[in-house]
Order: structure tokens, then C-alpha cells, then sequence
């Protein structure tokens, strides 16, 4: 328990900077955004570019798939050494590579080049952790369900605005200039970042894991490689197969060697938790879900009516069509806080994942006008943003505080892992049940309802997943808990002009983190007839997405 007590000394003596906390939500969620603008800025030039970088289009894909790899590498180690050494400090390192990636992009037609450039891009997905960390440690309870589900929300918001944007830049100006545009974005989210967000006090001991962070990342890399890349190297191919057994191999010893480790990249004992474990793996599934509906409507709004079933759009309109999405799942936020304060994060992932449901069942039938699309955009990125907005809820109550980064970002990571799955499965799928119009090969009708029908089916296997997660209700007479430095000097000042109880003692280690549940007697004893609050940072056992 060394790191509790450190986080709860340094969190209480730290002095909380109240009069920024108004900008640090919209600030974040600026930064948020902005990062995850970089996964769907070249979809609207995507097949253009084995012209405009004068290569063969199996070469082009790499300028996708580098972003995608090194998105999820640097979404746990970002996380951890956020956790470490500051996750401010960490965010604007993150924003800073993206903005040097830009600016490589927008200089270069060479490939090698290029992926280079986009690479560091992708190293920027660590934001998103790094910002709902620093919401947890310093924003005061009643703003926090409504502000971490905002910043759970980005990486959807910013891919669904980034399309129409994207698209009215790539169809007016030169295609650099998307590049141009995403290091404007970045060095305004560092400026904001570093004028307006305080530094977190709190820290996590120990050092970085090194040979951990290298062993995951080339375990990642070898996993996500074949994924993407399986459907143009064939997925029985010698390169395919061999690349995932190496995976499974590497992060078997990577497990290995983490579970000796003092202090370990990834808490994988931490990480087996019933509650973190089965919210990571229905975040995979969110992220399938998500994805599905990003690679089929644009296809869809875009090919030409010849074909019997295209809507025959422009590249701006069809991501107009597709914008609801995003912007549906930013306004959600706040309800997903009123859902979470009545019923819990699990309940709240749950109601997500049946809207998203429904969205693909009624998106079988609704494909035959511009308007429908609109409508299935609608409908899922509602649900998308409930269930979104419920994971860092569900994975902050399960870990410790001084694991809030690391946590966030390995479920980052399965989100991910999510999309990449979705991508090459459903690109799989659409490119078997192709048909030839004129002398080219596009999307049948067929393959969009049969990508829809597997988002349905991870989404029902989420459900599945969610209705084994503990539920954790509000207590009718809750424990004041304090989840800031905010929340720990203002229940010293509610406990009167009495001296504050001294800690109890030290629990005894073993596998079971949570505070101990406090007698209805013991409970009067504590808060007293004016709720007067006795702070207890050990671990926050009610649920931290319960505030409107």
C-alpha cells in the first residue's frame, strides 16, 4: 500500500487551483479532440493516395496503419510515465510530437517519409488517458462524471468532425494543407494546455519499466501488423500467421516478466480484476461498433446511383451526413452524468450498447437515402457516447489512484485494438462480396448489411460482458471520499473546528484493495448530523461517474 499513502499525503498538502478548474474541462476535451483528428484526417484523400505519393496502393495503407500502431503503443506508456512524472507535463510532450509529425507531413511527398511523419502523429493518442487522469485528480466530484465522459468521448467526437472538415479542405486546397491545419490545432491545444491546466500534485513511486514499455510495444506492433495488413497479405500467408504467433509469444513473456516486476509497466494483477477485465474487453467490442459505421456510410454516400443502391454524394456531404456522429456523442456527455448519478457506469455502458443495437438493426433497413444515414448517425453516436463515456468511470473505481494513467490508457489501448479488428474484418468483408460496375470493383449492398450485422454481434457480446460487471450503486448515506486535492481541503474545513480523525491503520496486504464498509453507527460517528466528511483517499470505492 506505499503508493496510497503517498498519494494521500501529497494529495491533501497540495494547495487546489479552484479558479482555473472552469477551463480545464474544455481545455482537455479541446486537446482530446484534437489528437484523435489524426485517425480520420486522410480518410476523404485515402484513395488518392497511391497517386499523390507515387506508390502502389498496398505502400499507400502504411500511412494509415503507422498512425494506428503508434497509437496504441503510446496510449499505456504515456499513461504510466503520466503517472509517474506528471501528466501535464507528459500531455504537452504528446501534443509536441504531434506537431512535429504535422509539420513532417506537410513538407514531404515521400513515403518513407510520410509514415514517418504519421507515426509520430499517432504517438499523440496518449493524450485522451493523460486528460481524464488529470480530470481525476483535480476536478471536484460533481464535475467529474459529466468532464471524464467528455474526454472518454473525444476520440469519437474529433474522427466524426475531422471528416467533414478534412473533406472541404482536401476538395479546395492542396491536400498538404490538412497537415498544416492539424499543427495549427496542436500548438493552440499546447498553448491552452500549458496556460490554463494545472499540474496534478499527485505521483505514482517507483521508475519507469523500460524492458516492460519495449516488450508490449513490440508485442502490440507484431499483433496490430497482421490485423491491418492481413487482408492484403492473404490471412493464411506465411507473414500473417508467423507475425501472430511471434505476438502471442511476446506477450506471453512480456506477461511473465511483468508479473516480477516491482513496479511494472502494466498492473497485470490489477488489470485480471473482474471489473477491469471485463470493461476492457467491452471496450474492444465499442470500438468494433464504432468503427463499422465510420467505414461503411461514407463508402455508401458516395458511390454513384449507376449502382442501384449508391446515394451518389459529394466527398463534403457524405461527411456532413456523418458529422451527426460525432457531435451526437459530445452532447451526451451531461446525460450520461444524471443516468451514472441514478444507476451506475454499468447500467449507463449497458443502455449504450443497446441503442447502438438498435442503431444497426434499423440501419439494415435504412440505407436508401441520404437522410436515413443521418438518421443511423444519430441514433449510434448516441449510444456510442453513453457506452464511451462509461469506461473511464468503470476503470477509475476499480484501481488505485496512482494507477489512474496507466489504467486509462490500457483501456484506450483495447478501444483500439477494437477498431483495427472492425477495420480489417469489415474491410475483408466488403472487398469478398464486391461487385464489378463498369470495370471496377465496389461495395455491394450485401456487404454494408453483413458489416452491420458483426457490429451487432460484438455489441451483443459487450452486453454479455456488461452484465457480468459488479454493480456499484450510490449509497443512500455515502461516505464523503475525497477525489481531489478540492474534495480533501473542503472536507477538513466541513469536519468543523475539531481536529481531523488520524488515520486508522495501515490495512494488512493482500489481494483486496477496497476500504472496508463503514457501519451504520461508525458512519453517524464520522459525518455527524451536518455530513461533516472524513477524507479517505485510499482508494475511492464509490463511483467517481455519479455526479451530474
Amino acid at each position: 500500500m506505499r503508493r496510497t499513502k503517498q498519494i494521500r499525503h501529497t494529495g491533501e498538502l497540495s494547495e487546489p487551483r479552484r479558479a482555473r478548474s472552469g477551463t480545464v474541462v474544455p481545455v482537455l476535451a479541446f486537446a482530446g479532440i484534437t489528437v484523435a483528428v489524426m485517425q480520420t484526417l486522410l480518410v476523404p484523400v485515402i484513395k488518392d493516395l497511391p497517386v499523390l505519393l507515387s506508390t502502389d496502393p498496398a505502400n499507400a495503407t502504411w500511412v494509415m496503419t503507422a498512425t494506428l500502431l503508434a497509437g496504441a503503443v503510446s496510449t499505456p506508456i504515456m499513461g504510466r510515465l503520466g503517472d509517474l512524472y506528471g501528466k501535464r507535463r507528459m500531455l504537452l510532450l504528446s501534443l509536441a510530437v504531434m506537431v512535429v509529425g504535422s509539420l513532417i507531413c506537410a513538407s514531404t511527398d515521400d513515403l518513407v517519409v510520410m509514415i514517418t511523419g504519421r507515426a509520430l502523429q499517432g504517438f499523440a493518442m496518449g493524450a485522451i488517458p493523460l486528460g481524464i487522469g488529470i480530470m481525476r485528480d483535480e476536478l471536484p466530484r460533481e464535475r467529474l462524471g459529466s468532464a471524464m465522459a467528455l474526454m472518454s468521448s473525444s476520440i469519437g467526437v474529433g474522427g466524426g468532425l475531422a471528416l467533414p472538415a478534412a473533406a472541404l479542405v482536401a476538395q479546395h486546397a492542396d491536400w498538404h494543407a490538412l497537415f498544416l491545419g492539424s499543427a495549427g490545432l496542436g500548438l493552440l491545444a499546447m498553448a491552452l494546455t500549458y496556460a490554463l491546466v494545472p499540474e496534478p500534485p499527485l505521483r505514482a513511486p517507483g521508475t519507469f519499466d523500460t524492458v516492460g514499455a519495449l516488450g508490449l510495444s513490440l508485442g502490440l506492433v507484431l499483433l496490430l501488423l497482421p490485423v491491418t495488413k492481413g487482408s492484403d497479405w492473404g490471412w493464411t500467408s506465411a507473414p500473417t500467421l508467423g507475425l501472430l504467433a511471434a505476438s502471442v509469444a511476446t506477450l506471453v513473456l512480456w506477461g511473465l516478466f511483468e508479473l516480477r516486476t516491482p513496479a511494472p509497466l502494466v498492473d497485470l494483477r490489477t488489470t485480471a480484476r473482474r471489473e477491469v477485465l471485463l470493461t476492457n474487453l467491452a471496450s474492444i467490442m465499442v470500438g468494433v461498433a464504432f468503427y463499422a459505421v465510420s467505414l461503411v456510410l461514407p463508402q455508401l454516400l458516395q458511390l454513384p446511383t449507376s449502382t442501384g443502391y449508391g446515394l451518389g454524394q459529394s466527398m463534403v456531404v457524405a461527411g456532413l451526413c456523418v458529422a451527426p456522429l460525432g457531435v451526437t456523442m459530445m452532447f451526451v456527455a451531461p446525460l450520461y452524468a444524471r443516468i451514472s448519478a441514478r444507476r451506475g457506469p454499468k447500467v449507463t455502458l449497458m443502455l449504450g450498447l443497446l441503442v447502438i443495437a438498435v442503431g444497426y438493426g434499423a440501419g439494415l433497413g435504412l440505407l436508401s437515402a441520404a437522410w436515413q444515414t443521418v438518421l443511423i448517425a444519430v441514433v449510434l453516436g448516441a449510444g456510442i457516447g453513453l457506452a464511451y463515456s462509461s469506461l473511464p468511470a468503470l476503470i477509475i473505481g476499480a484501481v488505485d489512484p496512482s494507477e489512474t494513467g496507466a489504467a486509462n490508457g490500457l483501456n484506450t489501448l483495447m478501444r483500439s485494438i477494437g477498431t483495427s479488428v472492425s477495420s480489417a474484418v469489415i474491410g475483408m468483408v466488403l472487398a469478398d462480396t464486391s461487385v464489378t460496375t463498369g470495370s471496377v470493383q465496389v461495395p455491394s449492398m450485401e456487404g454494408f448489411r453483413i458489416s452491420f450485422l458483426i457490429a451487432m454481434g460484438a455489441v451483443l457480446i459487450g452486453l454479455v460482458l456488461a452484465a457480468f460487471l459488479p454493480s456499484r450503486r450510490p449509497s443512500a448515506h455515502p461516505v464523503l471520499l475525497a477525489s481531489s486535492a478540492d474534495d480533501a481541503r473542503a472536507a477538513r474545513a466541513g469536519a468543523g473546528a475539531g481536529p481531523a480523525p488520524a488515520p486508522g491503520p495501515a490495512p494488512t496486504p493482500g489481494p483486496a484493495r477496497r476500504t472496508s464498509p463503514v457501519r451504520p453507527a461508525e458512519r453517524g460517528q464520522r459525518t455527524g448530523a451536518s455530513n461533516r466528511g472524513t477524507v479517505v483517499s485510499s482508494r475511492d470505492t464509490s463511483d467517481p461517474g455519479a455526479s451530474s
